[in-house]
């Protein structure tokens, strides 16, 4: 039987040992690992040896968790300042925590039952429990895995899930999940007594060469054989973020459909075309500080030109010349002119119109935009943002369903549309569009509606206006296949290898 050198010095080694672990393997013949599988794989092929695969779940610590491997879990060192204090403040805390860590302590501290907590003049005091100093000497599960983690590095899932739940290793960062796959090399009987019989090793060259030929000495080499079948080490080339090419899409998608696409000069707005532009009152809750962020410095802006807010004004106070009557208050420039992070990309839309459009038109924007609430699987407190509008003479309400029909089925993907009356200030009629998702069930994504004369005639506009604001976000989750829109700006690098869009 033919064999190559790495078959042979293989099958000698798998002899002394019988059935060992490939990485013993590779160490033994010092090969690398490419040329000892590929002679394995051929001496399988042969039935001289067998090669043993399985996959075990593990948890490999992070980065983050070798941190709290040496200066320990934050809750533990703010335990341990509670306990030699008896009492302490927030602001003690900050010397011991950072930032991010010092969000969550008070919850935890209180969920431990090692801290009472009490106002006093005005600020947060935490006074140690029985069970704090209790607890400065006992170890919890959660200390108990990762001091685990720490020592080994990575552990079987299984292990881990008898002491404590994954997801909580999970949610507090020290630990990732993983699949690592296990081999086994062993010799068959044919290859024990193949090796028993005498195999000589012989020099192995790549390449037949002058010199061998003219030596002579090609007849005592063995030339190197390649098995082009045999499996190699997975190469991973660079490629675009999935999110990203998901909006790269979406863009030239809206493109090829005619759409202009609107540009953005910042991230911050006036609220007088964040809201006032778009006929929202300025007592609306929407404009509350629970619902939008504002900038602490600077707090103005300015005020596009003096006649353009005098029509807004009008518009507001008394319905201008639409037949309204508006919104009957005294409208105040200085709080149109308060300065905050972009609520909804519609303000686009507002700064649009009113620098005039193409009637026909057709325009859209893909923008950032910030709203506080709170993070779970479908919402997020920075997002992306689809706007967009069409101005035409003979639009009508059917045209707008017959748009977002379109966008949600041949864009999103989606399998079920439903539509439903809703309420904007700014649109009338309005409706609010939702679509299907498998594991989520119906997921809101969009509202839309027909700019009101209130909004589009002090903006010089005196056509009929159907407009659109889509989370864009939540049709990437349709799309990219995934459940938590989270998972979006996620660095798990085994989603980000391997995630595809589906169009």
């Amino acid at each position: 039987m033919e064999l190559s050198y790495q078959e042979k010095l293989t099958l000698i080694k798998l002899k002394d040992f019988k059935k060992v672990k490939f990485e013993d393997l590779v160490k033994e013949t010092n090969l690398d690992q490419v040329a000892v599988m590929r002679a394995i794989l051929w001496l399988q092929s042969k039935g001289l040896a067998r090669l043993h695969e399985r996959q075990k779940k593990i948890v490999r610590i992070t980065e983050l968790g070798r941190k709290y491997g040496q200066i320990g879990l934050p809750e533990r060192r703010a335990l341990k300042l509670l306990v030699e204090r008896g009492r302490i403040t927030l602001d003690d805390l900050k010397g011991v925590l950072d930032e991010d860590e010092l969000r969550p302590i008070i919850g935890i501290l209180r969920k431990e039952g090692w801290a009472n907590i009490k106002k006093e003049d005005g600020g947060l005091v935490l006074e140690a429990t029985d069970k704090a100093k209790e607890a400065l000497y006992k170890e919890r599960p959660i200390d108990t895995v990762l001091k685990l983690l720490v020592e080994k590095g990575e552990v079987e899932k299984k292990t881990i899930e008898q002491m404590i739940p994954l997801k909580e290793v999970k949610s507090r960062k020290i630990g990732e999940e993983d699949i690592k796959s296990e081999r086994e090399v062993e010799i068959t009987e044919d290859g024990l007594k193949l090796v028993e019989m005498g195999l000589e090793l012989k020099k192995e060259v790549s390449i037949l060469t002058p010199e061998l030929i003219k030596s002579g000495e090609w007849r005592n080499v063995e030339f190197k054989r390649f098995n082009i079948q045999a499996p190699v080490k997975r190469i991973y080339p660079g490629k675009k973020q999935p999110y990203r090419a998901f909006l790269e899409k979406i863009r030239r998608k809206l493109i090829e459909m005619g759409f202009i696409e609107m540009s953005a000069e910042s991230l911050i707005e006036t609220q007088f075309w964040n809201f006032d532009a778009l006929f929202q009152p300025q007592n609306h809750p929407a404009r509350d500080w629970t619902d939008t962020y504002q900038l602490k410095y600077p707090k103005h802006g300015y005020l596009p030109s003096e006649e353009l807010v005098e029509r807004v004004k009008a518009s507001h106070e008394h319905g201008w010349t639409t037949g309204s009557r508006g919104w009957g208050y005294k409208w105040d420039p200085r709080t149109a002119m308060l300065l905050m992070p972009r609520a909804h990309a519609t303000a686009l839309s507002a700064r649009q119109l009113g620098k005039g459009v193409q009637i026909p038109g057709k325009y859209f924007a893909i923008q950032r935009v910030f709203r506080p609430d709170v993070l779970d699987r479908t919402h997020l407190i920075e997002f992306n943002q689809v706007d967009g509008f069409v101005v035409g003479e003979d639009l009508t309400f059917k045209h707008l369903l017959g748009i977002l029909k379109r966008f949600a089925v041949e864009i999103a993907g989606a399998k079920k549309v439903k539509f439903l009356p809703d309420y904007y200030p700014f649109t009338e009629p309005s409706v609010q569009m939702s679509a299907y998702h498998e594991e989520l069930g119906w997921v809101e994504f969009g509202g839309a509606g027909i700019f009101r004369e209130e909004m589009t005639k002090p903006l010089g506009i005196n056509a009929p206006v159907i407009a659109w604001g889509i989370g864009i976000d939540r049709l990437a989750m349709f799309k990219l296949g995934i459940d938590d829109i989270r998972y979006l700006f996620s660095y798990d690098l085994k989603w980000l290898r391997e995630a595809k869009l589906v169009w």
